[in-house]
């Protein structure tokens, strides 16, 4: 739930930066903004017209591909990680056993991923696998001396 309350901060910060710069273009058209910098040029008001309907083409190409981007987002936020090896499952913070999670009857998707425990062996394990092959070639470089 934390992450849907972030998701729908972001669309509205969205809306509301849109809003500011439809308020501000026409705000600058309404007290003559042009006018009072470049000497004399009338309010058009066709003109601030068309800048809106331009901003509000734009807003709606724009919140139409965040929606989707989100959308996707939830659905894959709706997978449970699987530890690779151990085939242990993260849900909700825990990693249980595969047993434990499917006779509790979830009916969810699952992808991939690695528990910390089977992270840290696999770290060690590479250590390791570096260790003896760096240690046979010490040792030919000893026997030549």
């Amino acid at each position: 739930m934390k992450m849907n309350s972030k998701l729908t901060r972001i669309v509205v910060y969205q809306n509301l930066g849109f809003l500011g710069i439809m308020a501000i273009g026409y705000l600058d058209e309404l007290i003559k903004l042009p006018a009072l910098i470049f000497s004399g040029e009338p309010f058009v008001f066709s003109r601030s017209t068309l800048d809106m309907l331009i901003v509000l083409a734009v807003w709606l190409l724009v919140s139409a591909s965040t929606r989707r981007i989100l959308e996707r987002v939830r659905y894959l936020e709706k997978f449970m990680r699987v530890c690779g090896w151990c085939r242990r499952i993260d849900y909700r913070g825990e990693w249980m056993r595969l047993e434990d999670f499917m006779a509790q009857g979830f009916d969810t998707p699952t992808t991939h991923g690695i528990c910390p425990e089977c992270l840290s062996q696999q770290k060690a394990a590479a250590e390791r696998a570096k260790k003896l092959r760096k240690s046979p070639v010490s040792d030919a470089m000893e026997t030549k001396d």
